[in-house]
């Protein structure tokens, strides 16, 4: 083989792969610059642990207005459920019985209905004897602040105000306690 048949060879093969070459490099670059823009879109920020909570102003089941920064200065619970998430309904009784043993504490739990509607959650407040305030979320606002997939998932809040501990599924009587030691240890004093 002549050596400008070779080079005829390789000029023919050369459009083959500038052509592969041609469609995929586009492809790759637009991922890469998507990938980008991801990094710099508008975040959202959501609750993390030792930091603030992101506060919220809902109205709970009764119409009474419900601000988290209203309870600063004590522990909190926010838990958030719906009345047809089974392990809510395991999980009610502990959040009960940790409000009615930490009220000297003054321990308060605070729910945010996830997903359901209102006359369901209040009928499952009544219904599983829960004493706190919830509050429906409409536009799941507050429920994007905390991050929240699916319930439930509960944050535990110090009195400064700052995120302490979280808990994404049911709770169990060893987590609540666990997460009770971090925000019930701090005093209103730090």
């Amino acid at each position: 083989m002549t050596t400008a048949a070779v080079a005829d060879r390789r000029l023919g093969a050369l459009p083959r792969r500038w052509l592969i070459v041609g469609a995929v490099m586009p492809l790759l670059l637009l991922a890469g610059w998507a990938m980008l823009l991801a990094g710099r879109g508008p975040s959202v920020s959501v609750a993390q642990i030792g930091l603030a909570a992101p506060d919220f102003a809902l109205t709970d089941l009764g119409g009474n207005p419900l601000r988290l920064a209203d309870l600063r200065g004590r522990p909190v619970i926010v838990n958030f459920w719906a009345s047809w998430c089974g392990p809510c309904v395991e999980e009610f009784p502990l959040l009960r019985s940790a409000q009615s043993a930490h009220e000297g504490d003054g321990l308060a739990v605070i729910g945010v209905v996830f997903r359901d509607n209102s006359e369901a959650a209040r009928d499952f407040m009544e219904r599983m004897g829960a004493g706190w305030p919830a509050a429906m979320d409409p536009g799941e606002q507050v429920a994007q602040g905390f991050g929240i997939h699916a319930p439930p998932e509960t944050f535990f809040i110090d009195r400064q105000g700052v995120v302490r501990g979280r808990q994404i599924g049911q709770l169990t009587g060893a987590d609540l306690e666990r997460q009770l030691a971090l925000i019930l240890a701090t005093s209103s004093e730090e």
